[in-house]
């Protein structure tokens, strides 16, 4: 296809795809959905090689959030039968992540819910943070604690916080239909404190809420011009409880598509596949792969995931390998911000690492949509953080 051919030169360049492009490759039919995977896979490996970083979340204190996000299970008004805690302490914290990192996972994402921290409350974090750096060498720390206050993100960056989360999860024009509470221009705002802070930005998506071909890009193309050093792609888990429990719109094939999607346009990004990944690419998972250089490894916040030991015999059966902490996740030109490299010398500097080429693979054949919400998929958290059990890692 011509499309992906340009897709592929443009991502080899770092130049932004047009608006109709990005809409053009989630419109592809299914016959043509292995050809974009490949297509994208080429991008994914110019840059990032086979390497996958695995992620591990941490939710410091889960339930009773004041927001009303119409996505989430914390949220005011769930009836969602989530876990309900305040903030753990900073050694059953570490004691948490130092499992995700035993694991693999080589990144530790912090996250609490709520409007946004107090300074009480930034304290508690430094004091996590600080923990889990002195237990686990060479790990990165990520905090997700909502919206920040003037002089939070310095004091989160002094304390040893290596990024910050906060995503867009829509489009502007469609924020105010999932939320209230706060909006849009609220959350770049965020972002933008943790840039200037220092820490590297991690703002995504969330996929599947009811949204248009068009959000879809206009969202992702908010966040190229926020420009984040990694973007989590989370595709909706509806519980029941929420607002949204009804919202299954989701198939694995277009679930692949938008990955591709934001591959194309984010093409040097650290792109997360991030919740709801069991739920809706189910057996298609390996091929996301492809697509994304960077997992959550066990469960999400709120949510069972699939099992640690399955991720990682996953990555190993897609012939793709686990990141260590001694590689640096992005390219160069980003990590150093330095000016950009030529295309070609990115490229020949990651065939020396890299398999066979995507386009010489054998992906499975795509299985034909469920007609039944796979409500069996979405199971609530009942281990690890906030329990006496342990956790899946």
């Amino acid at each position: 296809m011509d499309l992906l051919n340009t897709l592929v030169d443009k991502g080899l360049r770092r130049e932004v795809p047009t608006r109709e492009e990005a809409l053009a490759v989630l419109a592809t039919s299914d016959d043509e959905l292995l050809d974009v995977v490949a297509a994208a896979g080429k991008v994914r490996r110019a840059w990032f090689g086979r390497r996958v970083k695995l992620n591990y979340l941490v939710n410091l204190k889960s339930g009773l959030c004041p927001e009303d996000c119409s996505y989430c299970s914390q949220r005011l008004g769930s009836k969602a039968e989530i876990l309900k805690y305040t903030w753990l302490k900073p050694d059953d914290a570490s004691k948490a992540a130092a499992a995700g990192v035993a694991g693999g996972a080589k990144r530790v994402c912090l996250v609490a819910s709520g409007r946004g921290p107090t300074d009480k409350d930034v304290d508690r974090v430094s004091e996590t943070i600080s923990a889990i750096k002195e237990q686990n060498e060479g790990v990165e720390v990520c905090a997700c604690l909502g919206l920040l206050s003037e002089g939070q993100a310095e004091r989160l960056r002094a304390a040893g916080a290596d990024a910050y989360n906060h995503n867009l999860n829509t489009s502007e024009a469609t924020y105010g239909d999932i939320c209230t509470t706060h909006d849009f221009a609220d959350r770049v705002e965020t972002v933008q404190q943790a840039q200037a802070a220092g820490m590297s930005a991690c703002s995504g998506l969330i996929a599947g809420m009811g949204e248009t071909d068009a959000d879809l890009v206009d969202v992702v193309f908010a966040l190229r011009e926020l420009d984040p050093d990694s973007v989590p792609v989370n595709f909706l888990i509806p519980f029941e409880g929420t607002p949204l429990a009804k919202e299954w719109n989701l198939t694995p094939q277009r679930c692949l598509r938008i990955l591709a999607m934001v591959r194309f346009v984010c093409p040097d990004v650290e792109v997360r596949l991030a919740g709801g990944r069991e739920v809706h690419l189910r057996s298609l998972q390996p091929l996301a792969l492809h697509l994304v250089n960077s997992i959550f490894l066990g469960d999400y916040l709120t949510s069972e995931g699939q099992a640690g030991k399955d991720d990682l015999a996953m990555i190993a059966d897609a012939g793709f390998e686990v990141e260590g902490t001694d590689t640096t996740t992005l390219p160069a030109h980003r990590r150093d911000a330095a000016p950009a490299q030529d295309a070609q010398d990115a490229q020949d500097a990651q065939d020396s690492q890299d398999a066979p080429d995507a386009a010489d693979a054998t992906p499975a054949a795509v299985p034909a949509p469920s007609e039944e919400a796979r409500r069996d998929l979405v199971a609530v958290r009942r281990r690890g953080a906030g329990t006496d059990l342990p956790p899946n890692a």
